[in-house]
């Protein structure tokens, strides 16, 4: 994983390399991510480039890149060379991502989290989700972790 130092130097040295070995891949994802990352700077947001602005938009690249993903496993052959770059665009950036709990660990943390709270209710549901998206929201992944949450209160 990439530090959480400068990801615009990272990011710019990843592009210099990725042009001196012509890989159109690389240097299309990086395009993408800063042109997102301009396109914020000059929407009058009043938003700074630094490390912070860089991973939102990387975080939410990485996320559109995991929805693609899923319609376009439904699709079957025809979309495999589409399914294959967004898999590489997403491989790209998950490496300046902080890394998330696994499965497992994510279900452990909910399952504490109810039993240290008293939530056994499926309509406590909410408050659950609360707490594990305020104390541990960059080590989690929502989705598993709801997951977990509704086959623990279920």
């Amino acid at each position: 994983m990439a530090e959480a130092k400068d990801i615009k130097g990272q990011i710019d040295k990843a592009f210099r390399k990725a042009r001196l070995a012509r890989d159109e891949q690389t240097k299309t994802v990086i395009g993408m991510l800063k042109s997102k990352v301009l396109n914020v700077l000059k929407s009058g947001s009043g938003a700074e480039e630094n490390d912070e602005l860089w991973l939102e938009t990387i975080a939410a690249y990485a996320k559109q890149c995991r929805k693609t993903i899923a319609e376009l496993e439904g699709l079957g052959d025809k979309a495999g060379e589409a399914l294959a770059e967004t898999r590489f665009e997403l491989e790209f950036c998950e490496q300046y991502l902080p890394k998330k709990l696994d499965a497992a660990a994510t279900e452990a943390l909910v399952r504490k989290l109810a039993e240290d709270n008293g939530i056994t209710a499926k309509k406590q549901m909410g408050r659950l989700m609360g707490l594990i998206m305020k104390s541990h929201r960059d080590e989690v992944d929502g989705d598993l972790a709801r997951k977990a949450a509704e086959a623990m209160l279920s």
